[in-house]
């Protein structure tokens, strides 16, 4: 008997995956934060059902091309080490799912959550008190462009730029236009930050990029070393970038406008360098790694 003939059943093969995982001393942090929700993530999707509750479907009886299929992944998480996103093609931001490859990172931006549940608008902060008067939104570092396309959900009225500098994640960031029917509205440039604008000026900018610091990315596990470097790594302390953001983000918002940033950590860093009234936003899993300021309250 091998293990296919054994395990029959999705919660068999669920144990068997969550095992195997803790057995490896697998890393988590790409959607998921530990062996159980990885399992459940990696068989789910991998059997096209709904990935935000396997309990339905425990008891289900697999066929022996499914449990092939299903062992075959499962090793080759433990055997690569690449996240089950890339092992399955798909990752999710608050059940929206976008394609994803080891051309860009797997979504997992704060900022997602915060678009998704509303807090800068009227019921939550009140930072963007009127969704419908957001005309314009700049989404820097867009990989996938997971955010820009959350961004035009969110904000109806809104044409989104959506700038990247990596021709590969441009490649899988049209993938995911299409696939959500965005091109009228979700245009992307390629370039350096905000270089390739030629002086447009934006409602709000939003930016998730490289924070992380040399070497950090150096340590990484092969989990997050399967991802594009490019997408991680910004000088000796994770903040090369949000400095040039918050240098050239005034000469690119409209008047009341403003920025919407991720900086991981780096909040004390920031409040050392510069004396500005950052608002400091938390998540159901983060505290205070995203900041939101004002235009006015920008240098420049």
């Amino acid at each position: 008997m091998t293990a296919i003939d054994d395990l029959i059943t999705l919660r068999d093969l669920l144990r068997f995956a969550v095992s195997r995982f803790n057995v490896a001393g697998l890393s988590f942090g790409h959607g998921t934060t530990n062996a159980l929700d990885e399992a459940a993530f990696l068989l789910l999707e991998a059997l096209k059902l709904p990935v935000d509750d396997i309990n339905p479907w425990l008891d289900a009886r697999l066929t022996r091309l499914e449990r092939q299929s299903l062992l075959d992944l499962i090793e080759a998480r433990v055997t690569t080490r690449k996240p089950a996103a890339y092992l399955v093609g798909k990752a999710y931001i608050h059940g929206l799912g976008f394609r994803v490859d080891e051309r860009v990172i797997v979504p997992r931006s704060y900022i997602g959550e915060l678009l998704m549940r509303g807090v800068l608008e009227s019921e939550g902060l009140g930072l963007v008190p009127e969704p419908e008067a957001i005309g314009s939104v700049l989404d820097l570092c867009t990989g996938s462009a997971c955010l820009a396309i959350i961004a035009a959900g969110r904000f109806p009225q809104a044409q989104v730029d959506a700038v990247e500098l990596s021709p590969d994640a441009i490649e899988v960031a049209k993938l995911n236009i299409a696939d959500y029917e965005m091109g009228e509205r979700v245009h992307l440039l390629r370039g350096d930050l905000f270089a390739p604008l030629r002086g447009r000026r934006y409602d709000l900018i939003i930016a998730n990029p490289p924070y992380v610091r040399a070497e950090e990315v150096a340590a990484f596990p092969p989990e997050y070393g399967a991802e594009p470097q490019m997408a991680h790594i910004a000088g000796t302390d994770g903040l090369d970038l949000v400095r040039r953001i918050l240098a050239e983000a005034h000469g690119h918002l409209n008047p009341g406008g403003a920025l919407l940033c991720e900086v991981g950590t780096g909040r004390e860093a920031l409040e050392a360098d510069y004396d500005l009234p950052f608002t400091w936003l938390d998540t159901e899993d983060s505290e205070a790694e995203v900041f939101w300021i004002a235009a006015e309250d920008l240098p420049g």
